[in-house]
This record gives structure tokens, sequence and C-alpha cells, in this order.
């Protein structure tokens, strides 16, 4: 018998470095491409770095940063076996939620944690991270990839966010920029985003029994293939916006709706009437309305009911606004209109019925 023994090691507890090393190594092409002048280094080091000189454009620079995640979204991909749209999703929910006071977007770091690392499937997510990061137009600087064996199963995931952008003090957008007979501009979502999935998930896949491989004629594609659509990212399109005409005021439809969403951004004294006429929802918001027989109200304070931002702008600034997006490729419409608040409870309402 031999005298030696082995005695515990990272690796034996479920940890492979080497993996997390093989997983940066095939990451590295991708995050290459999200690089900015600004961005000093490269990937490997304990922080990322971005040259703030840059910001002597500036008179007054003002720094906005936010943080998110993509939800329940991610248990899809997991089913599928799909990684390389996830981070998409993620970089919409960070840094749109940033433009919407206006501000550019700099540069973003990410966090994965995984039960097991597996180095392509990791490259997958960062490779969609950074493919969003191009669209948002920042810098993925850094991010960290955790294993937790032990705490999730070999193939959980989960994937977080943070960024920061900059504005001009004096080009700060919101509440009080808003006025009465302002136009709410609505632009269309790609579809569900990465809000509402637990509601989604517990009507069609527990209550209704689909199976993400079944197709579904009103989609014409898979259930699975709907509900991956990647969220999209309006950045850049909101920032053109500001760049060809007036802009009071953005709003980033996620969680909550667009109502309770809309009225963050609208100040005390007025009110912000959306008509319900001006569109149509895509089919998959009436599936599962339809087959988990959620009420109206309920649907619309979970899900984005196919509109991901609102731009809020002066009357007269509607028809160059409305052409900016259509000739970025972005579906707008007139749904609404700034009015006094009156005896309303809350800063917008809804009205009137979906068109057909």
């Amino acid at each position: 018998m031999s005298s030696e023994t082995t005695g515990a090691s990272y690796a034996a507890a479920g940890v492979d470095i080497e993996a997390g090393d093989r997983a940066v190594e095939l990451m590295k092409e991708w995050v290459k491409k999200t690089q900015r002048p600004e961005v000093l280094g490269g990937l490997g080091g304990f922080a990322g770095l971005f040259d703030a000189s840059a910001l002597k454009r500036f008179e007054r620079p003002l720094l906005a940063s936010a943080t998110d995640g993509v939800g329940t979204k991610v248990d899809i991909a997991r089913q599928l076996g799909v990684y390389d749209t996830i981070g998409h999703d993620l970089v919409a929910m960070v840094m749109d939620d940033i433009v919407v006071c206006g501000a550019e977007p700099l540069f973003m770091t990410d966090y994965i944690c995984v039960g097991k690392v597996h180095p392509e499937r990791v490259a997958a997510i960062v490779k969609g991270i950074a493919e969003g990061c191009v669209l948002a137009g920042c810098a993925l600087v850094g991010g960290e990839t955790a294993e937790h064996p032990g705490l999730l199963g070999p193939d959980d995931f989960d994937v977080a966010g943070a960024g920061t952008g900059v504005v001009e003090a004096d080009r700060l957008l919101g509440a009080d920029r808003i006025r009465k007979g302002d136009t709410v501009i609505a632009m269309a979502a790609s579809g569900l985003h990465s809000n509402g999935y637990s509601l989604v998930r517990h009507v069609l896949l527990n209550q209704a029994g689909l199976a993400l491989d079944a197709q579904i004629e009103e989609f014409g594609r898979t259930l699975g293939e709907e509900l991956l659509e990647p969220t999209k990212i309006y950045s850049l399109d909101c920032l053109a916006l500001t760049r060809t005409t007036e802009v009071h005021a953005f709003s980033h439809i996620t969680g909550g709706g667009l109502a309770a969403n809309l009225a963050r951004v609208i100040p005390d004294a007025l009110h912000a009437v959306v008509d319900r006429s001006t569109w149509t929802p895509a089919p998959v918001f009436d599936l599962v309305g339809k087959t988990g027989q959620v009420e109206r109200l309920e649907l619309e304070k979970t899900l984005n009911m196919g509109v991901g931002m609102i731009a809020i702008v002066p009357e007269e600034s509607t028809d160059v606004a409305l052409t900016t997006l259509a000739d970025r490729g972005v579906e707008a419409w007139v749904a609404g209109e700034i009015t006094d608040r009156g005896d309303h409870a809350t800063g917008a309402e809804m009205v009137g019925d979906y068109a057909a």
C-alpha cells in the first residue's frame, strides 16, 4: 500500500482552471472586435482601462451607468443549447437604459456564472455580448467567468453586465424637458425582449406543455426560436435621433411594461396618453394571453406588448424623427401625446384597443 495520500484540490471540488483559460483564449477575437480608440491594454488584465482624456471634448461630461441581467430567458438558451444570442439581450438591457438620458455608450463589463466551464459555450456567450457591444457602439473592456460547482448544475449559467456612458450636461434628457403637446413615438420591439419570461415559461411550457421545438404557425418558426429572438438594441438609433432633431426624453420599455416605464420620465404636472389602436402586438403576446388566460392589464404590466423604446419629441420634430428612424430600418409610429396630468394618479396610461 502506498504511503502517499491525495489531498483535496480545486479541480476535485469541480473547478477547472485550465478550461477557464481555454475559454479566455477562445473569446479574445470577439472582444477585440468591440475595441474603441480609448481602450487601453487587452483581455486578461485585472481591470479594463479606458482613456478618460477622451472626455475632454465635453464641457461638463456626466457619466451614466447601469447594470442588469437577462433573467430566466437564459433557461430557454440552456434548454436549446443556443448560447450566441443571449449576449445581445444583455447588452440591450444595459446600454438601452444608459441611452435613455441621451448618453453615448462607452464601455461594458460582463459577468458569466456557470456550473461547469465549457470553453466553447462560454466563448459563444461572449461572442454574443461582443456583437451586441458593436451594435451599441461600446467597447467590451473586461469581464469575469465564475465556475460554481455544487451551486449550479453542470449546464446551468447566468449572465449579468454593467455599462458606462457619457452625456454633455446641457444635453441631458429627461422629465424636465417634456412639454404639453409633445409627441410620443413608439419603436417596435423585436419580440418579447428579456422581460416576463417567468410568466411566459409558466404559461407556455409548464401549463400548456408546449415543446420548444414545436412549429408555431403564427410565428412561422419554432416556439424556441421565437422565445430566443434577441432583444433589439436601440442605442445608436436613439443617438441618431438626438443628432437630427430635438428629443426631450426616451423610455426603455422593460420590466413593468409600457405605461409604468413611460411614467418614470413624465413630470408631475403632465400625463402621457398612449393609444393601443396605433399598433398590433406580435402573435407571441396573444399566444401568452390566450393560453394562460392572462388579463390584458396583467400582460401589459409584464410584457412590452410590441414596443421596446419610446421617444418623446416636440410636435414639430415628429416628421424628422420618424424619417430618421425609418432610414435606419427602425419601425416607428406616433403612439400618443403628452397632456395635462389632471386627475390622473399616474404619469402614463394606455387607451383604446389594439389594432386587429
